[in-house]
């Protein structure tokens, strides 16, 4: 058992001293800042500290004085210790990386249970980064107690890196000429602004102008310089975005404030609709930070119950998505409810049916396993302990649902439980189709958008 156990002041001895050693990371400093609302650039901002006079973020300098109060108040003089004074002389600044040890030495023992203590951290090769004095009011009683367990921290950027890292990817492309259907409420209004604003699209707004125009007012946006269908409803705009496709003056459809099963219906229509010889389905692009790679799941959204026929579409739909965004070729997780073949749970004969479509060349450039339960499929540890053998289990890039109700509850329990974002896109049809939940912010409609570009862009349309 772990104990903390403090120093009463008859047991405290002039010139004995207590210490600590800690390696800066960025996590600290962004902790630090959400503790303290302390949101210098210089802390946290890459590119404006790089100008600054120390070429780098650096801690903040009371990273360093809380500290100080650690040794002070977990080891000398420990539990039960009263702060009554600190001062402090900051003479370098603290990298991240940088290993550092916090001392506390005591200079004198003063009446009345008080204590002056003199303060140093110092750097690796023994120079002064911070020094002080402290004057404590030291226990008279002894303390001894079992170490509180600290909770783990879990930090979740309010922007995505690997987002950030997709839409960069970008860079050169030329927007894709985007119909947005319905877009009438602030997400939606706002994630297609976004992306206009990076480049992403160039958005034709598709729905009822009176209201389209309300909510540009309510958000404080200018939408002037682009075009407006006026609809009367979110029916007849999904049904108009649909024939500016097949009439050539668009290149991408994007979901407003539509169910997707509207949205859908004109896309779907065999005679005036957007179909190819493809199964249409639904891809998403999961950040999930505890990941060790980005993670892709399919189909949460568009195939009910897909058979055999219709999964070996979404299976190539995410597998095409992945190699246009990677250049590689993705590991694909079938997934069911257990890792082996079950003829009474018929996704385990799938899986294993389209493993053997991988291996005689029916779906290409993927690896293909299954049927591998979830946690077979992202764990290791998992596959190791139940004893599969495969080089995608535990390291999938793809997961692939059985069917849209377990995709759906998949992706919502991430989203809503998990806090992870999905943007998504729809492949198989004449056009991508952005393809995000009706509640998703900005940042998640940006990087659905650049999915959609470098995939349309990658198949050889409209480079210039």
């Amino acid at each position: 058992m772990s104990l903390i156990e403090n120093k009463t002041y008859d047991e405290i001895q002039t010139g004995e001293s207590a210490s600590l050693s800690r390696t800066l990371t960025k996590q600290d400093i962004q902790l630090f800042a959400v503790m303290s609302g302390d949101v210098n650039p210089a802390h946290l901002d890459e590119e404006y500290a790089k100008s600054s006079m120390f070429h780098g973020i650096i801690a903040h300098g009371m990273w360093g004085g809380a500290l100080i109060s650690t040794v002070i108040g977990t080891q000398l003089p420990g539990p039960g210790t009263i702060y009554l004074k600190q001062t402090l002389e900051f003479r370098h600044p603290v990298g991240i990386g940088d290993q550092i040890t916090i001392t506390v030495t005591v200079k004198e023992k003063l009446p009345k249970n008080r204590i002056t203590l003199t303060c140093s951290c110092t750097d690796k090769k023994g120079q002064c980064i911070i020094s002080g004095e402290a004057l404590v009011l030291a226990p008279s009683e002894k303390i001894k107690r079992k170490r509180v367990e600290l909770p783990t921290v879990s930090l979740k950027e309010q922007e995505s890196e690997r987002y950030k890292q997709l839409i960069s990817l970008t860079k050169g492309l030329k927007p894709l000429r985007t119909a947005v259907v319905h877009p009438v409420d602030q997400n939606a209004l706002e994630g297609a602004l976004e992306a206009a604003d990076d480049k992403l699209i160039e958005p034709i707004l598709v729905g009822p102008k009176n209201k389209i125009l309300e909510t540009a007012a309510q958000i404080g946006a200018d939408i002037s310089a682009f075009e407006i269908i006026d609809t009367l409803h979110s029916h007849e705009a999904a049904e108009r975005a649909v024939a500016i496709i097949r009439e050539g003056k668009a290149e991408a459809l994007m979901k407003g404030k539509i169910h997707t099963q509207e949205l859908m219906s004109p896309v779907v229509n065999r005679e005036s609709g957007l179909r190819t010889g493809r199964r249409m389905s639904h891809i998403a692009a999961l950040d999930a930070p505890s990941y060790h790679k980005p993670l892709f799941l399919t189909d949460a959204a568009i195939n009910i119950k897909p058979d055999l026929a219709a999964k070996k579409d979404i299976v190539q739909n995410a597998i095409d998505l992945f190699v246009s965004l990677t250049n590689r070729s993705p590991k694909v997780a079938i997934l069911s409810a257990v890792e082996t073949v079950d003829s009474k749970i018929p996704s385990t004969l799938d899986a294993t049916a389209l493993c053997k479509m991988a291996e005689r060349g029916q779906i290409t450039c993927g690896l293909l396993d299954g049927p591998l339960a979830l946690d077979n499929a992202i764990s290791k540890a998992a596959a190791e302990a139940k004893g599969i053998i495969s080089q995608v289990a535990g390291d999938a890039d793809i997961l692939v649902a059985p069917d849209v109700e377990a995709g759906n509850m998949l992706f919502k329990q991430m989203r809503y439980l998990s806090g992870i974002d999905g943007a998504g896109i729809v492949l198989g049809a004449r056009v991508p189709i952005i393809l995000t939940s009706r509640a998703s912010g900005a940042q998640t409609r940006k990087a659905s958008s650049a999915m959609a570009l470098i995939y349309y862009r990658k198949q050889g349309n409209g480079h210039g």
